[in-house]
């Protein structure tokens, strides 16, 4: 008989193969469930306001977790950020591909609540663990590019909701302002512009002023908005005390009667300053009329407004422009000033200066920022200076500034000179008044030698 082979045994101590073999595979469907089970899913908030869209989101199967994510990244970059940003970057050209898709998702949340990827609400008194905190530090190469255009399509849809609102509102009759009902008796056709002369009751004989000179009276007044769509108003608000009896308020009543230019606001004339008046201009002038531009001027300005007719067509096209002579200047941190900002310490350091901005004596903005501005007036921020407080709500929107010097022209010689030279100016006053100095005697003589002399400009009267 042959004898018997030996039987091999395992050493003690070692693990046989099949159970190894039977161990990687029970560890590897159990690592899929775990990954399946904390898969990335942006916070519920990120999609119900709109930050992400359901298609954005990454497929389950596809997703990775946070957690995944931080450790993928050490594991290629082993802590270095150059390593780390080029271990990404050739992802960007699969944009199916998972780890892309993740990016994605990352970019688009990040904001008030990236610093909680993986949990359905913010609560900032919780403590971050150490892989949430890995997040929000992957500065991938498209995260700026991303939120800058999600900023620009936010504010364009802002403005697109407050305009169609107020659109809606006016077609049942109703103020965006107040939500009463208003004379919608202008707003047959689309007007080219409404200009808004801002005034108060001691200021009658600047308004009478303007009426002998270069604001259209009577029949004229009428061709121009029907011929021209040009809309011009002397804007003035209520008296602290609207009674019947109050001298005031029967004054610019009999006033109004007699000239049909002026455009009362349902607001108390100087409480909350010219910045709030200005709102509401705005409010009342979108509810009454249709117009493709919106302007504010002051009382003691000459305004050519055959010029300023030619320089608003040149971008009647575009939807958002904000249109004036831009300027800027210091901060005024002393509070003896006439001109000081309690708001001076939001500049930054004593010295700094104003962003840029149009300087107050006439403006001009589309019907898209002048909705815009209407429909936010309650949580838009008002310093001290009116030119700076309109400056300060167009600063973070996507607004086209236009630099047009022929909008602050001086007195004569100075628009007299550019005129000859054939550069009439479209607005005129003295920079040191910031207006017309004593305006009530001087309009007359600015007027003469200032006028754009264009009568084909405008329509006249019938003899």
């Amino acid at each position: 008989m042959a004898a018997a082979r030996p039987q091999h045994r395992a050493p003690p101590g070692r693990v046989p193969t099949r159970w190894a073999a039977a161990l990687c595979t029970a560890c590897f469907f159990l690592g899929v469930f775990v990954v399946n089970r904390f898969a990335f899913a942006p916070p519920k908030s990120a999609v119900s306001l709109g930050f992400l869209s359901p298609s954005a989101l990454p497929r389950p199967n596809l997703s990775f977790s946070p957690r995944f994510v931080a450790m993928l990244v050490d594991f290629l970059g082993a802590g270095s950020g150059d390593v780390r940003s080029a271990s990404f970057a050739g992802i960007g050209q699969f944009p199916n591909h998972p780890i892309a898709q993740t990016r994605q998702a990352l970019v688009l949340t990040r904001g008030p609540c990236c610093h909680r990827l993986a949990k359905s609400s913010c609560n900032a008194s919780e403590p971050l663990s150490s892989h949430e905190s890995l997040v929000p530090s992957l500065d991938f190469a498209y995260a700026v590019p991303a939120r800058s255009a999600l900023d620009r399509t936010i504010s364009d849809i802002e403005m697109r909701l407050a305009a169609a609102r107020a659109a809606q509102m006016r077609s049942q009759g109703v103020s965006p302002a107040s939500g009463s009902a208003v004379d919608q008796g202008n707003t047959g056709h689309r007007m080219f512009f409404v200009m808004g002369i801002m005034t108060t009751f001691d200021n009658r004989n600047r308004r009478d002023s303007l009426r002998q000179t270069w604001m259209p009276q009577g029949v004229r007044l009428q061709r121009l908005e029907k011929e021209k769509g040009i809309v011009i108003r002397f804007v003035i608000g209520r008296s602290a005390n609207p009674s019947p009896d109050s001298e005031v308020e029967r004054a610019i009543d009999a006033e109004d009667k007699e000239y049909s230019d002026i455009l009362r606001l349902n607001h108390v004339e100087g409480y909350g300053g010219l910045p709030m008046k200005i709102q509401m201009f705005l409010s009342t002038a979108l509810s009454t009329w249709d117009a493709d531009f919106y302007i504010k001027a002051d009382d003691d300005v000459h305004v050519n407004i055959g010029i300023t007719r030619s320089i608003l067509a040149r971008h009647r096209s575009k939807p958002r422009v904000y249109i004036g002579c831009m300027k800027s200047g210091p901060v005024i941190a002393n509070n003896e000033s006439k001109y000081y900002e309690p708001d001076h310490w939001k500049f930054g350091t004593a010295g700094n200066n104003y962003f840029r901005h149009a300087t107050r004596q006439l403006y001009a903005v589309t019907r898209d920022l002048a909705t815009y501005i209407a429909a936010n007036r309650h949580i838009l921020h008002k310093y001290t200076n009116e030119d700076v407080s309109f400056g300060s709500w167009l600063i973070g929107l996507d607004v086209e500034h236009v630099d047009e010097r022929s909008l602050c022209c001086g007195t004569p010689p100075d628009c007299e000179r550019k005129a000859q030279a054939g550069n009439p100016c479209a607005a005129s006053f003295d920079w040191n008044c910031s207006g017309i100095c004593n305006p009530a005697e001087r309009m007359q003589e600015v007027h003469q030698r200032c006028w754009e002399h264009r009568e084909a400009a405008l329509p006249q009267a019938q003899s």
